[in-house]
Formats: C-alpha cells, structure tokens, sequence
C-alpha cells in the first residue's frame, strides 16, 4: 500500500489512493497506520481522489481512532498539495467534495500554500448538532466536571464547541477537550476549541479535535473560532487565527462564509507494510 505523508502546521495526514488501498479501509486498519509507535503515526487518512458527480474530485477523511470525519481544512489543503504535485490540478480552483459539503480550492506558490473556500459557519443548533430547543448556541454556558465555561457552538459540515478563555493553554485544552466532546448535549460528539482574543485581527487558540485528542493545528477549529470571533464583535472579517502549529489567515464574509489559506509541507512517501495489521492496536 503507497502512502504519501504530508503536514499542515503539524497537524498531519497520509494520503492513501483509493487503488493502493484495494477495497475498504477498516477501522482496524487506520488505527494502525495512524498510530504513533506500531504504524507511520498521523492525525489521520485522507482516501482519494474518489470520482463525485458533484465536483472535481471527492476525499473521505477518517480520524485516527477510526471513525470518519466530515470536513478537515488542514485536510483539504494538504489534499490539494497531493492533487498538485500528482499533477492532477494547476493553478486553477478546483472543487472537492467532502461529507461535509463541497469545497473549492486553490494552491499557490508551487504547492507550498493552498486557499480554501471552506463554506458557510452556521450557529444553528439544528445543524450542528446540539440538543435543546432550535437556537443560535452563541454565549451559553456548559457545566463540565463541576466548572462552568461560556461557550459558543458552531458547524462548518463537522461540529465545533469554541469555549472563550482569558488565556488558553495546553494543560487546559487536555483537560477540558475530552469531556466536552463527549458531553452528551452533542450527539456527534464535537471539536473543541478554546479562544483567546489578542486584537481585532487576532485569536489564539488551543484544539482538542473530536477522534485525534489534543492537534496543533486545525483548518476547520481555525474557521469556526474566526467565524464566532467575527459574531461576537470581537475581531473584524480578516483574522489570524495563532496555534501551537503556527497561523492560518482566515476571512469572514458577510454570511460567514470562510476563505482559509495556509501553508503545506510534504513530509515522505513510501509503502505501508501488511505487517502493521497483523497486530492488535
């Protein structure tokens, strides 16, 4: 089985394409490719390009623990860095379809940068989804563990919870991420993010990513943070959004709809050997 490994502000994934798979992928089979010590270790597997009647080409992203995720920006790009330098796309936009809605993309600067058109922040809590009556979730308080935070929550095609901090820490985001994205109230489960505001063009913020645990970087964490920034009045339509990883540039326009662009690097490739699946992970 090829692989291709690649990373976007350390948050990384291996492409598998759907041939060099040879069938299904088993859950089984991600959780010891993705894993730290017993496979190539990575926040998860991107599988394509797929053929979509929709768009150019479709991806299906799947998280390390083996469950399949919706929407990933640091996925996307790093997908349309492989695109590139497969020599499928040039310097042309191009669409993608995902499971959490299409998407269009573009990549700039011989692949080393990649903007994309990630869809519409919705705060709908229909949509996203979180129990309770249908409503805007913006400024509500969540109780974990005894403590209250105000949080705000959000869709971007996969579930975001943006909790709002005077300051923001790893420590935190550990302790906190796993059993908000677990609480009951999100029957998806969801992404945490915890968010400081820095000025009105900046956020910082720390990811617990719903099936990776604690990530460097997050495209999807980085919209939706932007997006709830931008409603709340704290940041204008252009923000960086700061992360252990490094910063993505995000715009928000008016019906907060997201344009992200960041960098991508290339990392390896190489073949995944059948050994890994002979062992119990």
């Amino acid at each position: 089985m090829w692989f291709f490994k690649y990373h976007a502000l350390g948050n990384d994934y291996i492409v598998l394409g759907p041939t060099d798979v040879g069938g299904q992928l088993t859950p089984s089979q991600i959780r010891s490719i993705c894993h730290r010590n017993y496979g190539i270790g990575s926040d998860g597997i991107l599988l394509g390009p797929l053929e979509s009647a929709e768009c150019d080409f479709a991806l299906r992203i799947f998280n390390p623990d083996g469950s399949e995720a919706e929407k990933s920006g640091n996925g996307l790009r790093i997908f349309s860095r492989y695109l590139w330098d497969k020599g499928l796309v040039g310097k042309e936009p191009f669409t993608i379809w995902t499971a959490g809605g299409a998407v269009q993309s573009q990549v700039h600067g011989g692949g080393k940068s990649v903007t994309v058109d990630m869809g519409r922040v919705s705060f709908d809590s229909t949509q996203i989804p979180l129990e309770g009556p249908p409503r805007e979730v913006i400024n509500e308080t969540i109780v974990v563990d005894g403590q209250e935070l105000q949080f705000c929550a959000a869709t971007i095609g996969n579930p975001h919870c943006i909790v709002l901090c005077d300051e923001v820490s790893e420590e935190e985001a550990r302790k906190w991420g796993p059993l908000i994205e677990t609480d009951t109230r999100f029957s998806n489960r969801t992404n945490v993010q915890f968010m400081k505001i820095l000025d009105r063009a900046n956020i910082q913020i720390e990811i617990w990513e719903r099936g990776a645990g604690y990530t460097l970087a997050s495209g999807s964490s980085s919209s939706a943070a932007a997006a709830v920034a931008h409603r709340l009045g704290f940041c204008d339509s252009h923000i960086g959004v700061h992360m252990p990883g490094g910063k993505i540039d995000i715009t928000v326009s008016g019906d907060f709809s997201i344009s992200m662009t960041g960098p991508v690097t290339k990392i390896a490739e190489g073949t995944v050997s059948s050994e890994i699946f002979n062992q119990a992970i």
